[in-house]
């Protein structure tokens, strides 16, 4: 008896000691490379296939089934001291790629189906202006219940740190399940526990207000979107910036105002100037808006039966997400990455190699 007390009280002392190592703010190169190399396992090739060295002292621990349109989603872990919640990326089915074109913007708090049986409330800023991609957000909800589930299970067990992780739209799905949980946070859940986030490659997943307060939830440094200059992903969704998406009050909007000591033809001409500007801005916003939303939720729909259809935005106003890192190549990078070629400066490679150049990372 004697003998068991012991060694449970060893056991306690090791998930104690274990888990006292815990996460730093600000960006580490290395902690961003493991990062790297667990993304690099969850591509569908096999494992023996990847190239990229395997994440040492990690071990997969779990992985979803497929769900949404084709997103999944792998649970890491370090001993007990860190658990990893990594994010698939899009893959080469048509069905992951409509996720990503479907690129309307619908309000960052609401509720959405996800099955015939189930439909999930999301709250992602406090900003009742907060919008995000209609399609990450889609992936965003068919994850969250079984990640919520898994990092219940983690608490339980006595892990307090998590990274969070994801490239491309994993990166995207990453920046609104962090959102998620700090606001989680702020209403008393997760106590004591410490989430980070490294996101590379990640396109922009929501409007400037999402964007502000997802800066201002993750000022302490812990939430990056590592992206390579010569990369085209991070630069999309299309955004269209209008006067409507600017704070009120603001002398635009409210130019009469701003032009009460100007002569009348003076007021007469910035008007029409800026009524035509607007036209065009807003005739552009229109025409995304009905492809990428209305025209795109139909594809959607063939796919997912039960999802019912939100109510879009009239927003196109993309803005990247994350305090961001950038990997700036050189000539030598281009030696050995062409510089014609549409996907390969996206690739994990290229910023596995980037970031070891600019940075003292251990392999």
């Amino acid at each position: 008896m004697r003998k068991q007390i012991i060694l449970s009280l060893i056991f306690l002392l090791c998930l104690v000691f274990g888990n006292a190592q815990s996460l730093k703010s600000g960006f580490d190169c290395n902690e961003f490379l493991t990062a790297l190399k667990i993304i690099a396992y969850q591509v569908d090739t096999p494992w023996t296939e990847v190239k990229i060295p395997y994440p040492e002292n990690f071990r997969l621990d779990y992985r979803s089934n497929e769900t949404g349109l084709k997103n999944r989603w792998d649970l890491w872990i370090k001993d007990s001291s860190l658990a990893v919640i990594s994010i698939r990326g899009t893959t080469a089915s048509s069905v992951s790629w409509l996720e990503n074109f479907y690129a309307a913007m619908v309000p960052a708090e609401g509720t959405i189906k996800i099955s015939q049986n189930q439909t999930v409330h999301y709250k992602l800023s406090n900003d009742p202006n907060s919008t995000v991609h209609a399609g990450w957000l889609l992936g965003f909800a068919h994850l969250n219940p079984d990640i919520e589930n898994k990092i219940d299970s983690c608490i339980n067990i006595g892990y307090r740190n998590f990274l969070i992780i994801g490239h491309s739209q994993g990166g995207a799905i990453a920046s609104l399940l962090t959102a998620s949980i700090l606001i989680k946070q702020q209403q008393g859940n997760y106590p004591e526990c410490i989430f980070k986030t490294y996101c590379s490659a990640a396109p922009k997943p929501g409007n400037i207000n999402f964007s502000r307060e997802y800066a201002y939830l993750t000022k302490n440094s812990f939430a990056f979107n590592i992206i390579n200059a010569a990369d085209w992903v991070p630069e999309t969704p299309f955004s269209i910036q209008r006067t409507t998406d600017f704070n009120m009050p603001n002398p635009i909007s409210e130019r009469n105002k701003s032009l009460k000591n100007t002569s009348l033809i003076q007021k007469v001409y910035i008007n029409f100037k800026y009524k035509s500007i607007e036209k065009s801005l807003q005739k552009s916003q229109k025409k995304f808006k009905k492809t990428l939303g209305d025209n795109t939720y139909k594809y959607v729909k063939n796919n997912l039966d039960y999802y019912e259809k939100p109510k879009f935005k009239d927003c196109n106003y993309f803005v990247t997400a994350g305090q961001i890192i950038v990997l700036y190549p050189d000539e030598d990078y281009f030696q050995h990455f062409d510089r014609n070629s549409s996907f390969i400066h996206h690739s994990l490679r290229a910023h596995i190699y980037l970031l070891k150049k600019q940075y003292n990372c251990m392999e």
